[in-house]
């Protein structure tokens, strides 16, 4: 099936195939194309170029986007969008003045939301998990990790896999499952004891039902340590799965460094980060994602992101969906917040949001990017004067139309 998109104020974000993410003294270029026009091909970008060369493809469907900006969909590289209910007790409760970890400690937080996932149907959690879904991809996400993690035990982890598995097949965007075993330490488990299920029973099970594409853990005091990540990640590389790691939320205890150390694909959060952390990273593989919507939501320190740049390190920015931290996964939104908070340009946030997000998830040689070849997962703006205008209008969806694989979501 064919498709053409027109008139085309500004093509955004092209770039060769071949690249895989955005350097960082380069994410604040955005290359485009004034004037232009897209076609799309079987869902993928086929061609494109300025209206002044289009060739004549003949009698085929055509989007009119005058005075419109096109670019790449959104791709959120870090989600725990897979959950039920949710926790706004406890949100109350900080507006208090009860802290994250004293909630933790009463009972709430991440505990919580395992009562909760251990006491629904997965038929049930399966469409509210979907339903939530379809509603941030008509805010223009195209591509979505999703943790497990609120299970923290055998039958309740491989019903969250499960439900992702199901995900992935039931919708068009590309999804990615990371199995997040390592979130918290249940309270019949002594901590080694329940790492040890994690490492030696329910990783090499769920990646031999191929349920698994990535490993994650939380390495932060009073959760997992450095060395319990270690093991963890490397046994993931032994089972041929690479590994993500929540670190540095709250503390600097040497997650970054270890997360470097075994080739993980990301580490996350970095609200918290030291001199050694950017030496770590210099010159690494790894990609920062950093999650400006916990920090807005928990009222936390935000990540540093100028420091990142100005040390020569890229990042991805992604919404930390959860039902604790972050209870939105509006892009829109989390673009605006990393403009107005980590106090970076249109054009790093968009780098960040679009192929730097799509390398941290893995889907960088389908996404992310104008490029031939690639998915035409793509976001029609409303008329608008620039793209500054996205992270401006902060508390609206400028996002006129969604294409995933060519097909408008409605």
């Amino acid at each position: 099936m064919s498709k053409l998109i027109t008139n085309i104020k500004q093509l955004t974000q092209i770039r060769d195939k071949d690249i895989s993410f955005i350097s960082a003294k380069k994410m604040d270029e955005l290359p485009s194309i004034s004037d232009a026009y897209l076609l799309i091909e079987n869902g993928v970008i086929n061609d494109f170029g300025k209206m002044s060369e289009i060739p004549n493809f003949g009698n085929i469907e055509t989007i009119n986007a005058k005075d419109k900006i096109v670019l790449p969909a959104w791709c959120d590289s870090h989600s725990h969008s897979v959950h039920t209910g949710n926790r706004s007790d406890e949100y109350m409760q900080r507006i208090k003045g009860a802290s994250y970890q004293q909630i933790a400690e009463n009972g709430g937080g991440i505990l919580k939301s395992s009562s909760q996932i251990n006491a629904v149907s997965s038929d049930d959690l399966y469409t509210e998990s979907k339903n939530r879904i379809l509603s941030i991809i008509k805010q223009g996400t195209g591509s979505l990790e999703i943790k497990s993690g609120y299970g923290l035990n055998y039958e309740s982890e491989l019903k969250m896999l499960e439900v992702i598995s199901r995900l992935k097949n039931s919708l068009p965007i590309e999804i990615k499952s990371t199995f997040l075993g390592a979130h918290a330490i249940p309270k019949n488990y002594k901590k080694d004891d329940y790492l040890k299920l994690v490492i030696d029973k329910m990783l090499p099970d769920f990646i031999d039902k191929k349920l698994v594409d990535f490993v994650d853990i939380f390495c932060e005091e009073n959760y997992f340590s450095v060395d319990d990540t270690k093991l963890l990640c490397n046994k993931a590389y032994e089972l041929g799965v690479a590994s993500k790691i929540h670190t540095n939320q709250f503390n600097s205890i040497g997650g970054i460094k270890a997360g470097v150390e075994f080739g993980a694909l990301s580490v996350d959060h970095l609200e918290v980060i030291n001199q050694d952390d950017i030496q770590a990273l210099k010159q690494s593989k790894t990609m920062p994602v950093l999650l400006p919507g916990c920090s807005f939501f928990l009222g936390i320190d935000y990540a540093n992101a100028r420091n990142l740049l100005n040390n020569g390190i890229p990042f991805a920015i992604a919404s930390d969906f959860n039902p604790g931290s972050c209870p939105t996964g509006n892009m829109n939104f989390i673009i605006s917040l990393a403009c107005n908070k980590l106090k970076i340009t249109s054009e790093q946030a968009i780098n960040a949001a679009t192929l730097n997000g799509a390398y941290a998830m893995g889907v960088s040689k389908k996404t992310g990017s104008i490029s031939k070849g690639k998915l035409a997962n793509l976001l029609i703006t409303e008329k608008i004067d620039s793209i500054d205008d996205l992270p401006y209008y902060f508390g609206e969806n400028l996002i006129e139309k969604v294409l995933i694989r060519g097909e408008e979501i409605n």
